[in-house]
């Protein structure tokens, strides 16, 4: 069979080792020749995932750009400059340029974060190529390739074991099992899951014991992590929440600025005005009612939430995933090493007629002889290798020795005291280790292995301290079989008193039974907490693994994600359903009822994600492994581990922990929740400041008063005293309780008819302030023109700074909320009342601005009218016109 003519073996599992060799036309003691290699690597290309390109800062900048506010802000700009309103049309485009630069200098920045966090170099595998063995980097493999595994290695190219010497390896990266798998070179059936495996070994994963030689299969993208990462790239993202309510937003301005501008275009020219006049002046008071300050506010507020973030080990690549996070209603989590600590531990002990759970180990046992013999067989009987800094072995074993470290035995101690003089090494055949450990003058066997295997050479049990026959066997079989079906791995014990060392040949007959084990990756500390301020917060948690269906039972039970007993459908095996796309109406809400998904593969974790999204959820992903990457890509928001995640989960994610931390999340929901409520009232805050300054323009027009504006004060009014205090109350803290709601509904937009009807109030307002000092100024004082102007223009300044009180709801206290509390408003006051004193009291600026010298009357005349805008809000607010 020429190989050209295939790229892939299929089901190699199914063939004998010396069939796989043949038809790769390899050689198991040579391996391939160079003029082999060099064929094969024009044929295959490098062993190199395929990869997405990354951004570049040219199209991070340009993205910047793709902004529908900014879209309107270069209308408008544009407009300014052709009715040659040159300051404020280059007001305009200074605006447009510093949002730009904020974004894109925030973006670039969490790009090199990334990238510090990206494994440098290349991994290196022992090939055997003509008949020499090499250490060659990983990109250089080809199918056909010799390669020889040891502990420690990370596997770097799918292959077919040829030999193995009691080889595990941890898949829990590309399979979600937290349990090392024993491999074996047997040939498998056709149809073998992936998680069963046993004779194939796969690029990403890592080997934890024993060697083995392996024959490549398949390099680069045609390995199963290759097409793992090809399913990622193929994944869409979708628009971001903040995105889809922003255009919205824009469409609405839009709309309100047409219908503006035509209004005042029609109702001047009716009354006479020359239409040309009115056109430019209409344009003019359009231009005027975009909130030039919106994008450069909401840029900041997004990028001090990644700032403040960034400082709790969170990582946010793209300024719009902040607000995205609080928007999340569903939570889809990987189990292993998210909610565990991918690490085993000792979860149960289990002896004749005594029973003792995780957390509830009695010290006071050490004592019994069942405990001592049990704990000093883990000890004895172990391949960790000890030192004073560092411990090194298979996750079980090492289990072990922090479990007697735990309860205050010293195993490097215990080692030296009672020295090994005789091992049977552990082996996939036998699936057991025993030791001989002398005792001054005396020996122990030690063993420890699958309850099979050490019941078969044990005659005798120890109950109570004593030794009785070891009659039942099948109690003790429902009792391993209880600890496997919680998803516990089960390991049995034994021991033997002896006179002297005993012959090979009677090594393993007539133990006695000590007990069994069972070992768990348990659950983080930190987690249950977390899930419960998530449920209080309205937010669902859904794991989504592919472990044991019985350990996803224990874990989930263990944080709170499942009550005890389970409620009937809250848990869902892969097997269970095959493609979601094919399903009942029926069947697919049964899964989206479903609390934890067990033993499902890549692509179905894409299509729960997929399936939450269409029935209308913000979904956020955690994971960190490379069988998490295509949901991380198709979530709204994918959360990857910075330390234990892969390189393929963190550069598909939106968001990297660099802690790991599971509860960097609810920091992070909290962030997102309070920068959309600061968004929330700073837009109202604009458009009610905006709308105050068109209304007054267009009646003041209209009863034939004098302009309570002229066009260089409304740009210092929204180049200033707009901008400050929406900045100020863009970096707010948010509502306390915010972590006690449910999240927003996911269509909600930022402008709901309430918020409206409340802009459109306080604008009303303001108006009636600025009008109502207008009128009194001209037919009460009978003031010129100019006079009448500035105390207009003055009272709307004061007016617009004290509408920043009226954006907390109605049910909290005025003088204690959000935005008294928030220093940055003080501040922002401060700074404009400043602002408008230099510009007040700087001739230059005074004259530009046509402001005049007003006597203490009138400044406390601007001072009652702008405090009854306050005063007539408020009133308003009370008796229910607004939230």
């Amino acid at each position: 069979m020429a190989l050209a003519s295939q790229k892939i073996i299929q089901n190699p599992q199914t063939l004998i080792p010396s069939e796989v060799v043949k038809q790769l036309e390899s050689d198991l003691t040579l391996g391939l020749t160079a003029k082999q290699v060099k064929v094969r690597i024009d044929l295959f290309g490098k062993n190199k995932l395929p990869e997405e390109k990354s951004k570049s800062p040219f199209t991070i900048l340009f993205e910047q750009l793709l902004n529908p506010i900014i879209y309107i802000l270069l209308i408008a700009a544009f407009l300014a400059l052709v009715f040659r309103d040159w300051l404020e049309g280059i007001a305009i485009i200074i605006v447009i340029i510093i949002t730009v630069a904020i974004g894109f200098f925030m973006e670039l920045q969490a790009l090199r974060s990334l990238e510090t966090l990206q494994k440098m170099g290349q991994s290196i595998t022992k090939v055997l190529r003509d008949g020499i063995l090499l250490h060659l980097k990983s990109s250089l493999l080809v199918p056909g390739d010799i390669v020889i595994l040891e502990a420690g290695d990370v596997v770097t190219a799918d292959a077919r074991l040829i030999y193995s010497e009691n080889l595990t390896v941890k898949e829990a990266v590309l399979t979600g099992e937290s349990f090392p798998i024993e491999k074996k070179i047997a040939v498998l059936p056709p149809n073998t899951p992936i998680s069963e495996l046993n004779n194939m070994v796969f690029r990403g994963t890592l080997v934890t014991k024993g060697m083995a030689k392996a024959i490549v299969i398949a390099t680069g993208k045609n390995t199963q992590l290759g097409e793992i990462q090809q399913l990622g790239i193929s994944s869409k993202k979708r628009q971001t929440p903040l995105e889809k309510k922003l255009n919205n937003l824009s469409k609405h301005l839009i709309l309100l600025t047409l219908i503006l501008t035509i209004l005042i275009i029609i109702t001047g020219y009716f009354r006479g005005n020359n239409f040309i006049l009115m056109l430019q002046t209409g344009i003019a008071l359009a231009v005027a009612s975009i909130p030039e300050g919106l994008p450069i506010v909401a840029t900041i507020a997004l990028a001090q939430g990644m700032l403040r973030l960034s400082k709790k080990q969170v990582i946010i690549k793209k300024l719009e995933a902040v607000q995205t996070l609080g928007a999340t209603t569903i939570i889809c989590t990987d189990k292993t090493g998210t909610l565990t600590e991918d690490k085993m531990k000792v979860h149960a002990l289990v002896f004749e007629n005594n029973f003792n759970k995780k957390n509830n180990f009695n010290i006071e046992e050490k004592n019994t002889k069942e405990y001592e013999e049990m704990i000093l067989t883990g000890i004895l009987c172990n391949d960790v290798l000890l030192s004073n800094e560092h411990k090194h072995g298979d996750a079980i074993d090492l289990a072990l020795i922090d479990f007697a470290e735990f309860i205050g035995y010293k195993p490097q101690l215990m080692q030296k005291k009672y020295p090994e003089k005789m091992e049977i090494a552990f082996d996939t055949e036998r699936k057991m280790m025993a030791t001989v450990n002398q005792y001054n003058t005396k020996f122990k066997i030690y063993a420890k292995g699958a309850f099979e295997s050490i019941a078969a050479c044990c005659d005798t049990i120890i109950k109570n301290g004593e030794l009785i026959p070891f009659n039942n066997k099948e109690e003790w079989i429902k009792k391993v079989d209880n600890l496997a079906s919680k998803g516990l791995r089960v390991l049995a014990f034994a021991y033997k008193d002896l006179d002297t060392i005993p012959a090979y040949e009677n090594f393993l007959q007539q133990l006695t039974f000590i007990g069994i084990i069972g070992f768990i990756d348990p659950a983080r500390k930190d987690v249950k907490a977390t899930i419960t301020t998530y449920k209080n917060a309205g937010i669902r948690v859904v794991m989504m693994t592919g472990d044991h269906p019985g350990t996803a039972k224990k874990i989930a039970q263990e944080i709170g994600l499942l009550p005890t007993p389970i409620v009937k459908g809250s848990v869902t095996l892969g097997k269970d359903f095959s493609t979601i796309d094919q399903l009942s109406k029926k069947q697919k809400e049964a899964l989206l009822n479903t609390v934890v998904f067990a033993r499902v593969i890549p692509k179905q974790k894409l299509e729960i994600v997929s399936l939450f999204q269409e029935n209308n959820a913000i979904v956020g992903m955690i994971g960190d492994g490379v069988n998490d990457v295509p949901a991380l890509k198709k979530a709204d928001i994918g959360i990857a581990m910075g330390i234990r995640g892969t390189e393929a989960a963190r550069a598909s994610a939106d968001v990297i922990l660099k802690d790991d931390k599971f509860t960097s999340i609810e920091l992070s929901i909290h962030q997102g929740r309070a920068i959309f409520q600061n968004i929330r009232q700073f837009v109202v805050y604009l458009l009610s400041s905006n709308l105050a300054e068109i209304i007054s323009v267009g009646i003041a027009a209209l009863l034939n008063l004098p302009s309570p504006l002229l066009p260089l004060q409304i740009l210092f009014l929204n180049l200033i005293t707009d901008i400050f205090p929406a900045l100020a109350l863009g970096l707010g803290k948010g509502e306390k309780d915010l972590m006690k709601k449910p999240p927003r509904l996911p269509n909600e937009p930022i402008m709901t008819a309430k918020l409206w009807n409340a802009t459109i109030i306080y604008g009303l307002c303001v108006t009636a302030s600025v009008l109502g000092i207008t009128l009194y100024s001209n037919y009460i004082l009978k003031l010129p023109t100019n006079e009448i102007n500035n105390m207009a223009f003055f009272t709307l300044i004061f007016a617009q700074l004290l509408n920043v009180f009226n954006l907390p709801k109605r049910h909290v206290s005025f003088f204690k909320n959000e935005v008294t509390s928030n220093i940055w408003i003080w501040v922002a006051i401060v700074v404009c009342i400043v602002l408008t004193s230099i510009a007040y009291f700087t001739p230059p600026v005074a004259i530009a601005l046509s402001l005049s010298p007003l006597t203490t009357y009138k400044l406390t005349t601007i001072l009652l009218f702008g405090f009854g805008s306050l005063l007539l809000a408020q009133f308003m607010k009370r008796i229910g016109c607004t939230i």
